[in-house]
């Protein structure tokens, strides 16, 4: 029995490497193609009348470690200079502001329809309005440098905070001065907790001599997210500061720590450890969407019920996005279609209680959104012109 799983496990992935690799030729986003393989693979297994594993209780554990790894990874590539500043400005913006807005008129609709308490609406209204890196990062390498920076960074950014204003509603009963003067209070001892944590792990970095150095801190990276999740701080932020300060040691030798450090040395394994974190985040990635493929049902994906909501949500997404980015002087085309909804969304929506569930805002609403955005941004990037020639 453990030789087909070791043969079904492997070739799943090597196929999941095609697609990334003609992801660039095709300009079709691979998770598109893994969630019709892992589709496909049930409708086999239906076909061949196999007794179907009952996989669900993964997609959590996966969605979570690739959330890690995928933030990392964004957090890694993103350099900080001065030149860079603008950049990093409209990104911000344009994380920050349309997922508020928009949080704020879903909540109001879902409320209005629902008969719920604003807040439940608004929990549920959230996994909507947070742009997927797991799937914006991995096509930003069809476009242009500059727009596919804009797509790392805004899309980075906005997993973080949407993450953070999702656990910040859950978690306090009440909206008052007391709840935000307690996320102050977590936000300084993830702080201080990334400080230690970064020096510490910058400092394995470049002191182990062992052969195997790179897995143990990005396990150790792992366990201090899921450890700080128990504890409710805002995780992500140890995640985000990490990799921007192991990402850019050049950038920061103005610090006194950073200077203790053999700069030259340490980034070659910085290189390393940058490429180890890209192939563990495609591999987690490619698990993910094809496992979520796997467990997706017909029935949910043409559920008329929820269809016309889904195409309302979608136009919504895309009327503010249009906004924002005219706001900020960046082209609509291709960016205008680069807002896909994605992992986030899933590893929210599967956070949300029972208590707090309502009936609207089901798994059926969560795949046509999905689904929709993604299938959008496809047809982006093809609209995109080649990327050789805007950057010559």
């Amino acid at each position: 029995m453990a030789i087909p799983i070791i043969i079904t496990f492997c070739s799943l992935l090597l196929v999941a490497y095609v697609f990334n690799l003609t992801a660039s030729k095709t300009k079709i986003p691979s998770v598109i193609l893994l969630l019709l393989l892992g589709w496909g693979i049930r409708k086999i297994l239906i076909l061949l009348e196999f007794e179907l594993p009952d996989f669900s209780n993964l997609l959590p554990v996966l969605a979570t470690m690739g959330l890690v790894l995928v933030v990392l990874e964004g957090a890694l590539e993103v350099e900080l200079s001065k030149s860079k500043i603008g950049l990093v400005k409209k990104s911000i913006k344009g994380a920050l502001f349309p997922m508020i807005i928009l949080s704020l008129l879903f909540a109001t609709l879902f409320y209005h329809y629902g008969q719920t308490s604003f807040k439940i609406s608004l929990i549920n209204a959230i996994p909507f309005c947070i742009i997927s890196s797991a799937i914006a990062i991995p096509c930003a390498v069809n476009l242009s440098t500059i727009n596919g920076e804009y797509v790392t960074y805004e899309s980075s950014l906005s997993d973080i905070l949407g993450v953070l204003f999702f656990n910040f509603m859950v978690i306090n009963n009440t909206i008052n001065i007391y709840s935000f003067g307690n996320f102050g209070l977590q936000l300084l001892i993830i702080l201080a907790v990334t400080f230690v944590a970064t020096i510490g792990l910058a400092l394995l970095l470049s002191k182990i001599k062992h052969h195997v150095k790179f897995v143990p801190i990005i396990l150790i990276v792992i366990l201090i997210y899921a450890v700080s999740k128990i504890y409710h701080l805002p995780a992500l932020i140890f995640i985000l500061i990490f990799g921007l300060t192991i990402g850019n040691l050049g950038e920061l030798k103005r610090l006194k720590w950073v200077r203790k450090f053999n700069s030259d040395e340490i980034k070659i394994e910085i290189q390393k450890f940058k490429e180890l974190t890209i192939e563990g985040a495609f591999l987690i990635r490619a698990l993910f969407f094809i496992l979520f493929g796997y467990l997706l049902k017909e029935s949910e994906i043409l559920n008329t019920e929820t269809m016309i909501w889904s195409i309302s949500i979608v136009g919504i997404i895309y009327v503010f996005r249009a906004i924002q980015l005219k706001l900020s002087n960046l082209k609509l085309v291709p960016l205008l279609f680069i807002a896909p909804r994605g992992l986030i969304t899933i590893l929210l929506f599967l956070k949300i209680e029972p208590v707090n569930s309502i009936l609207l805002v089901n798994k059926s609403l969560i795949i046509q959104v999905i689904i929709l955005t993604t299938l959008i941004m496809a047809f982006g990037i093809m609209m995109a012109p080649k990327k050789s020639n805007q950057e010559k």
